[in-house]
């Protein structure tokens, strides 16, 4: 993006598909920096140079470095070499609904019948300059700016508008408040490194990291679960989250008769592994039966969900999920046993827990309305040996509310919802396993 000038210039593989989202990107811009609905809208005056304008699969990925240099990307999706996908058709539908999305708006509400006046072209043109020009001092745009593609056509036009969109979104968002974001954003743009407290530890594969926000100090495998109000809630509520577990059960068939359980991860999940979805990338399912389970949904929304997936895991008897880390260190991880197998007689003739967990180093064994707390970034394993038993927890990954300040958190979650709805206009399938 060239900034300060009257024309903001953005460099595309695809002219159709990238001019949409940034048609889409001002409407919110405008709409949002003014206080007024925009009534009807006449594109500004952007300014595409097209690389191939034969080329059919856009990139809306920033390139992904070397591992050792710490520029993994964002969840997948964020950061990592697009995928090789059939292009979808899009309608009107997939931008309206980013339209939505980045106006706030509840595509389910209608519209207010409420006009407001129209702008002309030069006030868009103005405006949206205006704000370029202003966000690209800005803490985040002078980190956009380190990437080793800025302004060319390797470089993924979400970033280049994160700038404006984080100054319209948080206008009171200090330089310093969002220091840490800024290396959030350098990391996934391929611009920052991972520190060295963290790459030299042998039980956090650095390497693996795809979404990493720097400055967050010491980490551990397991953190002690008392410090959190959502562990002393789930163990307080045991009783109550178990009887709505089995109301669950009961219900386990949505109207289309599929299975609420699923492997929902692509590492698996032969390994006995599945979930009962109840929060899916930080958003409620669906048509998903949350009356029967109120109290474990609000005491889940307690807390800044995130992550994939948020739900009831069943593992099988005599099973396991293989060796592996998650690679984002501003996610915190809660496990809560629901239905732990009793314990079994090992070779010696001692009688250990059947079922257990080990992050890094350290091995731990959940206990029925018990919680654990650890970091997935350190490599970790489990395994159910029970014989005939399954090992059922509640699971709940959620934004690092002991290290992350609560605006660091709000400013995540925006971004990591627009990354999805752009994702979701440029027509990527399965977006939650693109974004996260």
């Amino acid at each position: 993006m060239l900034i300060g000038t009257r024309t903001t210039n953005f460099i595309f593989k695809d002219t159709m598909v990238q001019s949409s989202l940034l048609t889409a990107a001002a409407v919110a811009i405008i709409s949002s920096t003014s206080h007024h609905r925009v009534e009807c809208f006449a594109p500004p005056s952007i300014s595409i140079q097209s690389a191939a304008s034969t080329t059919k699969n856009s990139s809306l990925y920033a390139k992904k470095k070397a591992k050792s240099s710490g520029g993994g990307g964002f969840g997948g999706g964020f950061g990592s070499p697009a995928p090789t996908k059939k292009k979808s058709s899009r309608g009107k539908s997939g931008r309206s609904d980013l339209i939505s999305a980045l106006n706030d708006d509840d595509s389910k509400k209608k519209e207010s019948k409420s006009f407001s006046r129209t702008y002309v072209k030069s006030e868009q043109e103005d405006m949206l300059n205006d704000l370029a020009a202003k966000s690209s001092t800005t803490i985040i745009g002078k980190a956009v700016a380190k990437s080793p593609h800025y302004n060319t056509p390797e470089m993924d036009p979400f970033w280049q508008l994160l700038p404006s969109l984080i100054s319209t979104k948080f206008p009171t968002a200090s330089d310093k408040d969002l220091e840490r974001v800024a290396g959030m954003v350098e990391f996934s743009i391929g611009a920052g490194k991972v520190e060295d407290d963290v790459v030299e530890n042998k039980w956090r594969p650095h390497t693996e990291l795809h979404a990493y926000m720097p400055g967050l100090g010491e980490a551990e495998p397991f953190l002690d679960p008392d410090q959190l109000d959502l562990c002393k809630q789930l163990s307080e509520n045991y009783d109550v989250i178990s009887s709505e577990y089995e109301a669950l059960l009961e219900e386990r068939f949505d109207r289309k008769g599929n299975d609420r359980f699923q492997s929902v991860t692509s590492m698996n999940y032969e390994a006995g592994w599945k979930t009962m979805v109840l929060f899916y990338n930080g958003h409620r399912i669906k048509d998903f039966p949350y009356h029967l389970c109120p109290v474990t949904t609000k005491i889940m929304e307690s807390v800044p969900i995130a992550g994939r997936i948020a739900g009831f895991n069943r593992q099988q008897p005599q099973s396991g999920i293989p060796l592996h880390s998650d690679g984002n260190n501003m996610w915190l991880t809660c496990q809560m046993g629901i239905k732990v197998p009793p314990t079994i007689t090992n070779e010696a003739g001692e009688d250990v827990p059947s079922a257990h967990i080990r992050v890094g180093p350290e091995t731990r064994h959940w206990e029925e309305g018990q919680c654990l707390l650890y970091d997935t970034t350190y490599e970790h394993e489990t395994f159910n040996a029970h014989p005939t038993e399954e090992r059922v927890v509640l699971h709940v990954d959620f934004f690092n509310t002991l290290k992350m300040t609560p605006l660091e958190i709000k400013v995540l979650q925006y971004i990591y919802d627009m990354r999805e709805q752009f994702m979701k206009a440029e027509g990527v399938a399965k977006v939650g396993a693109q974004v996260l």
